[in-house]
């Protein structure tokens, strides 16, 4: 669907650095302000491979390791209206010991307020999904998330704070917070886009920091073009007290409709 990256250009970089890097999840991207004309249908893959990740020490009995962990995901969209999009994460894969199983479902909607190509952009989107308890404690949660960015020339620059919270479960916990950022810069005349994604947690609303304690990734990506065709890919490096050291990470983007 279009470039999925953005840093963003605002304040609370300074301030505070950081997204969690949960296990390898379904989805590894920055939004931006990409989204489906009316009424057009789009179909993003991710493939998510824990190279280096966590054996032991989970957090709850029951729990999957990350290592060697592959999360395949289709993520289907629609364009609802000019301003927003309809999308469903069906179904969520998950491949580790040899074999794959259904993780689980998401839905979401994102809005892009209006807005010229070139200068800042905003908008929102919510998520709420169901996944095996293996892959949390917690079955069901929600994610609201900000979206705030910036064209500039060849360069793009976005940042997402992401609010996450468990719907249902024996393990909900305060809300957590997470800062998503990336800066990407298009090579030429070409449809070919370089840059960096950060993934770094803040905390939760008990406790804010300190950045060791938390989980914090940084991912080299590129972005390139392909006719209907999309290709992301990117490599990332688990930080801080990370859930995974190393992880390759990919978005195609299918053409359908």
């Amino acid at each position: 669907m279009g470039k999925r990256s953005g840093l963003l250009v605002c304040g609370f970089l300074a301030a505070m650095a950081a997204l969690p890097a949960r296990a390898a999840d379904e989805e590894i991207q920055v939004y931006i302000d990409d989204l489906l004309k009316p009424h057009e249908f789009g179909l993003d893959v991710h493939v998510n491979d824990v190279l280096k990740g966590r054996l032991a020490n989970v957090d709850y009995a029951g729990e999957q390791t990350s290592q060697d962990r592959l999360r395949i995901t289709p993520e289907w969209a629609y364009g609802l209206t000019p301003n927003i999009e309809l999308g469903a994460y069906l179904p969520l894969m998950t491949f580790a010991d040899g074999h794959g199983e259904i993780g689980g479902v998401k839905g979401r909607i994102k809005y892009i307020a209006p807005h010229a190509d070139e200068g800042l952009f905003w908008g929102v989107n919510f998520e709420l999904g169901k996944v095996r308890r293996d892959l949390d404690i917690n079955p069901w949660n929600a994610e609201l998330k900000g979206i705030l960015g910036l064209h500039k020339g060849p360069w793009t620059l976005a940042e997402n704070l992401n609010v996450d919270w468990a719907v249902s479960g024996p393990d909900k916990g305060p809300v957590g917070y997470q800062l998503a950022t990336m800066i990407t810069r298009r090579i030429g005349d070409s449809d070919f886009d370089l840059g960096v994604e950060s993934y770094n947690t803040i905390g939760d609303a008990k406790r804010l920091g300190p950045l060791s304690v938390n989980d914090q990734q940084v991912f080299l990506v590129m972005d390139k073009g392909f006719g209907k065709w999309d290709l992301n890919l990117g490599v990332g490096w688990g930080y801080g007290r990370p859930e995974d050291h190393l992880i390759v990470k990919a978005i195609v983007g299918v053409p359908i409709g």
